[in-house]
């Protein structure tokens, strides 16, 4: 079991490489508002060489506001209103170095939280490529990449990725190497 873990890092690194080399880098930005989302955020950007951020709300969200079943919390208001964009407490500098980014949140309402639409509207992504990845309790992506078109140019590509949830390290490695084929 070390011996595939050992391998599968190898050939993540040797892949982070090769695309370093071509002058393309890469940035897992996510929003966690439990830690879930994070801890996965960190071992992708790990295996897949890639510059990391996190997406912090300018309010940071508390265990009321995180309460699905309570109607009037922030969450679900915010759900329910598709013009909600929570301000975000800090802003990347540098957008322009990257060529893909992978956006990572858990799915609220079979939808990425209004604060990811927030961050895609901050940056200009023309030309980009939008990997995302999310974690859930148990929702799937439903209507997520057409939400999220919206608030990006024609010009960028968002790729539905994965839910991630249970995964280890090497799920991960495993998976980001499909997206290169």
């Amino acid at each position: 079991m070390r011996l595939k873990t050992l391998l599968v890092s190898i050939l993540a690194l040797l892949s982070s490489c090769v695309a370093q080399a071509e002058g393309k880098k890469s940035l897992v930005a996510y929003f966690s508002a439990t830690g879930t989302t994070r801890a996965v955020a960190e071992q992708l950007a790990e295996v897949s060489n890639s510059d990391i951020f996190e997406i912090v709300p300018e309010q940071p969200y508390t265990t009321a506001d995180l309460d699905w079943t309570d109607k009037s919390s922030r969450s679900t208001i915010e759900m329910k209103d598709k013009n909600s964009r929570p301000k975000i407490a800090k802003k990347l500098t540098n957008m322009a170095q990257y060529d893909t980014l992978f956006v990572g949140f858990p799915i609220w309402w079979y939808v990425a939280p209004t604060i990811i639409n927030t961050f895609l509207e901050s940056y200009d992504l023309k030309g980009k490529t939008i990997v995302l990845f999310a974690t859930s309790g148990g929702s799937q992506w439903g209507k997520t990449v057409e939400n999220l078109k919206g608030s990006v140019s024609p010009a960028t590509v968002i790729r539905e990725g994965r839910v991630l949830n249970h995964v280890t390290k090497e799920d991960i490695a495993n998976w980001v190497k499909t997206l290169k084929k």
